[in-house]
C-alpha cells in the first residue's frame, strides 16, 4: 500500500447517485480521456506472461515501498488546515470505528485485519502480480461487472509508478497460499486516471485493467463480478478488502476490515477507514452494502495509502467522475 510521508502502501442510491449493476452501464460525467496502456496485448504475450508467473515468483512478490509522494491533493490546492483544525478551524474528532451500516448483515466493526473466507468475495478479489524496476512486486485486485466481463479494478500505483507502467501484470482472483484455483489472468490492457498517469496525484490513485480470456472464457464467467457505484454519499459503512503481504500479514490469505469511513482532513480528499492492513493489500476493494452472508457487495474505493504516523487509519480516492471514465474505459475495451 502507498505510504504518506513515505506513504505506505439491488442499491439503495442517494439522490443524483450513479450505480452499475450487472449488465448495465452509466453515462460518465466530463472527466478526461483516462491514460491506457497495452501491456500483453497478443496471444504470444499472455501465454509468455503467464508463464513467468510461476509459484516461486509469486512468492517471492514484495508490496512496493514507495516514496513519500509529491504535494497533492488538499495541500496543492491551498488548504491552510493547522493540527487538529481541518478545513480552516472546525475542531477535528476521532474517526469513526462502527456504526450499524447500512441495513445488511454487519458483524461487529473489524479495524484489525482479520481472514475472510467465503461467498462471492473470495472469488472476485484477488492478488496481482506485476514486474517493478526489475523485481516481483504484489498488490491485490477486484473482478467487477463491465460490459466486457474482462475488468479488474485496482490502485494506480499498481498499475504505473514512477513514471513507467508495470509490466508481467497479472490477476490472481481467489489466491491463497500460493494456490490459483481460477487460474491466473494476464493484462491486456491497463488504464489509469489522466491525473495518477501525470502526477501520481493521490487523490485519483485508481486504475484499471482488461485482461484477457483464458481458456476461451471471460473473468467475471468465471468468477463473478462485484458491482460498482461512483459519486456516492461519504461517510458510508465500508468493507475493506485485500491480501497485505507485510509484516505481520504474509499476503498469503485475504483479509478485512470493516467500519464506518471518514474525511482525510490531511493531504488529500480520500475516504478513511480504520484499518491495519499494510503493504500488498493497495488496490483492494472498499464495499459498500455489503452483505457478509453472501460476499457481494459495491465497489466504491479501493485501499491507497496509509500515513506513517496513524498506522490503523487507511484511505481510498474518492470514486468521482475521474474513477467511472476509467471504468467506463475499461469495460468498452475489447478483451481478446
Amino acid at each position: 500500500m502507498r505510504r504518506r510521508s513515505a506513504l505506505l502502501p439491488v442499491l439503495t442510491l442517494a439522490a443524483g447517485s450513479i450505480a452499475l449493476l450487472p449488465g448495465t452501464a452509466a453515462q460518465a460525467g466530463a472527466a478526461p480521456r483516462p491514460a491506457q496502456h497495452a501491456a500483453a496485448d497478443s496471444a504470444s504475450e499472455q501465454r509468455q506472461v503467464t508463464r513467468y508467473w510461476t509459484e516461486a515468483r509469486m512468492e517471492s512478490a514484495q508490496p512496493l515501498d514507495l516514496p513519500a509522494p509529491k504535494n497533492g491533493g488538499k495541500a496543492s490546492r491551498g488548504a491552510a488546515a493547522g493540527p487538529g483544525e481541518p478545513d480552516g478551524g472546525t475542531p477535528w474528532q476521532a474517526p469513526p470505528t462502527g456504526g450499524r451500516g447500512d441495513g445488511r448483515r454487519l458483524r461487529s466493526a473489524n479495524s484489525s485485519g482479520a481472514p475472510w473466507g467465503g461467498g462471492a468475495v473470495a472469488q472476485t478479489t484477488g492478488r496481482v502480480f506485476f514486474t517493478y524496476q526489475g523485481r516481483s512486486a504484489s498488490c491485490s485486485g477486484s473482478a467487477v461487472t463491465s460490459a466486457n466481463k474482462s475488468v479488474v479494478l485496482t490502485a494506480g500505483h499498481c498499475v504505473k509508478l514512477g513514471g513507467a507502467f508495470h509490466t508481467n501484470w497479472v490477476f490472481v482472483p481467489g489466491y491463497a497460499a500460493g494456490r490459483r484455483p481460477f487460474g491466473t489472468w494476464p493484462a491486456a490492457k491497463l488504464l489509469t486516471t489522466p491525473q495518477w498517469n501525470a502526477s501520481e496525484d493521490v487523490d485519483f490513485d485508481v486504475a484499471a485493467a482488461v485482461v484477457a480470456q483464458v481458456d476461451g472464457k471471460s473473468l467475471v464467467d468465471v468468477v463473478g463480478g462485484q458491482g460498482v457505484a461512483f459519486n456516492q454519499q461519504r461517510g458510508r459503512q465500508m468493507h475493506s478488502f485485500g491480501y497485505p503481504a507485510a509484516a505481520p500479514y504474509d499476503g498469503s490469505k485475504l483479509i478485512y476490515c470493516s467500519g464506518r469511513t471518514f474525511d482525510d482532513f490531511l493531504l488529500s480528499d480520500d475516504l478513511g477507514l480504520t484499518c491495519d492492513m499494510t503493504g500488498g493489500a493497495s488496490g483492494g476493494p472498499w464495499m459498500l452494502n455489503f452483505d457478509e452472508s453472501t460476499g457481494l457487495g459495491t465497489q466504491n474505493s479501493v485501499n491507497s495509502f496509509k500515513y506513517n504516523f496513524a498506522p490503523n487509519w487507511m484511505f481510498g480516492p474518492y470514486f468521482g467522475n475521474e474513477a467511472q471514465a476509467v471504468y467506463q474505459a475499461a469495460q468498452t475495451t475489447s478483451a481478446l
